[in-house]
Parts: structure tokens; C-alpha cells; sequence
């Protein structure tokens, strides 16, 4: 294995253990989203171990808010607001306090994609 590739994959290991510390702080407050971030926690692990893939699969918090969206792809009304209404807060936070018309506009667009990807890519079960 080339050194380039142990970095490459160091770094994705870095990156996924502080996207899993990120995700389990939002576990607990309610401003942070935890699903976002642990799902790029499992594509960051699976670039950069399968041994840390596995382990973080094996994982309650990976069973309690992701396996059922990886398995169906799909999520329940509540589960989607849950997500979506505390980073849509935070991000209109954001839009009130930027001077920028350019930000302001990235922002406005990012929510709207957001909102559109939820209701017309991931399916809504009961």
C-alpha cells in the first residue's frame, strides 16, 4: 500500500470517529442533527477500514438511527422533521446574521434542496 493511501485512509478514519462524536452530541441536544452525520461517519469508515466499518455497524447508536434508513430508505414524518426543522433553524440563523446577498442566497438554495431531497428521494412511512 502506497503511503498516499494509508493518509487517504487515515484521514477518512479521522474524519468519520469526529463526524461519530458530532452525531452522538446531537443524540443528546436537540439543536444538533445526529442522522446526517452519522451517515457520513458510515461512508467515511467504509473508506477507511472495514474493520472500523463493521464495528461501527455493530454500534447501538448506528441500530437506534440509521439501520432502518440504510436497510428500507425510507424515514417517518417525525424522524424527517427531526432532522430537518433544527438545521433548518439553524441555518435561517445564520441567514438574518450574514451581510452577504451571495451567502444569503447559497443558503436559501441549500435549504430548498434539502427540503426537496427529504420528501421527493427518501420515502415517508408510517
Amino acid at each position: 500500500m502506497k503511503l498516499s493511501n494509508k493518509i487517504k485512509k487515515l484521514v477518512y478514519l479521522v474524519l468519520a470517529f469526529i463526524c461519530v462524536g458530532i452525531g452522538a452530541i446531537g443524540a443528546v441536544l436537540p439543536v444538533l442533527p445526529t442522522t446526517p452525520f452519522l451517515l457520513l461517519a458510515v461512508v467515511l469508515f467504509e473508506r477507511g477500514s472495514d474493520r472500523f466499518h463493521k464495528w461501527f455497524m455493530s454500534t447501538s447508536l448506528y441500530k437506534k438511527h440509521l439501520e432502518e434508513f440504510v436497510r428500507t430508505k425510507s424515514m417517518t414524518l417525525k424522524k424527517k422533521l427531526t432532522i430537518l426543522l433544527p438545521v433548518s433553524a439553524l441555518m435561517l440563523l445564520v441567514f438574518f446574521t450574514v451581510p452577504s446577498s451571495h451567502a444569503k442566497i447559497a443558503i436559501i438554495v441549500a435549504i430548498i434542496l434539502k427540503y426537496y431531497y427529504f420528501f421527493f428521494h427518501i420515502r415517508t412511512i408510517k
